[in-house]
């Protein structure tokens, strides 16, 4: 009972505050939608880059071009709902640093609602659109044979990606508790996990692969249950069912992120300023 009402008063911390910035960034509509756009812009020389490799190539790593598309919208789409929700958690350290993180301490709120909610960059929903964006579109360019459960198989990803990259977003904040200034280091893994799943496992080493499955599972948000949709060889040969478990993964990794965080925070000495 007390884990379930400390779950309802962060989800309501976060609501209010995030509602905060929200209202702020509102406040200046034109100002948003022009960062907003430029984000869609920016966010979208990624994919740029991939044309231009397909105007020299017909397959890149044994993929066309729609199945590619297809791997980069699930990863963009599901990196973008997490970087909105729980992103601002990547400037933890600077609060470790300088000392403001005893403010949210002494807060009757949980800490990880604030963090998270922090300076809520309403803008970022740019990086959402473009990646649904282009996911759309591999959707009607795909030659699928679409069943119920692969239609089905698609929320399913961009669901379970977003959570299992929000779980990565807690886990590097944890780690800021003790390497202070390590922003850089969690976004290898966060922006850097998000890069490397736009492209197919084929184009990359079996070792780099095996590790993005077993040590830090983020072949689980596209990866191995679109080899299931696109009916492609499974990375590192994972049985078949492997497709269906990215829903055990998210909660799996939710769960180790939860134990970091709590040992992070426990591992927390004040400035004393």
């Amino acid at each position: 009972m007390g884990e379930k009402s400390r779950a309802r008063e962060g989800l309501r911390a976060y609501r209010l505050i995030a509602g905060m910035w929200i209202r702020s960034t509102m406040a200046y509509r034109l100002s948003f939608a022009m960062t907003a756009f430029g984000g869609v812009v920016v966010t979208g020389l990624d994919f740029v880059a991939i044309l231009l490799m397909f105007s020299q190539v017909d397959v890149l790593g044994g993929y066309t071009l729609p199945e590619i598309a297809f791997l980069y919208g699930l990863s963009a789409t599901s990196f973008g709902f997490a970087d909105l929700a729980i992103g601002s958690a990547g400037r933890l350290g600077a609060r470790v640093r300088d000392g403001t993180l005893d403010t949210l301490l002494v807060r009757p709120a949980p800490v990880l609602a604030q963090v998270a909610a922090d300076r809520f960059a309403l803008r970022r929903i740019g990086r959402i659109t473009q990646g649904a964006l282009v996911l759309g579109g591999a959707l009607v360019a795909l030659d699928v044979d679409w069943t119920p459960v692969k239609v089905l198989l698609v929320p399913v990803m961009l669901v379970c990606g977003g959570v299992i990259f929000s779980a990565v977003f807690v886990a590097g904040a944890a780690f800021q508790f003790v390497a202070q200034d390590a922003s850089e280091v969690q976004a290898a893994f966060t922006y850097g996990g998000q890069t490397l799943l736009q492209y197919p496992p084929t184009v990359f080493g079996k070792e780099l692969v095996r590790g993005v499955t077993f040590m830090f599972p983020l072949a689980f948000v596209n990866w191995v249950p679109a080899a299931y949709v696109l009916g492609r060889p499974y990375p590192l040969g994972l049985p078949e069912w492997a497709a269906f478990a990215p829903p055990l993964v998210a909660v799996a990794c939710c769960a180790s992120a939860g134990l970091a965080w709590r040992a992070g925070l426990r591992s927390y000495r004040s400035t004393g300023s």
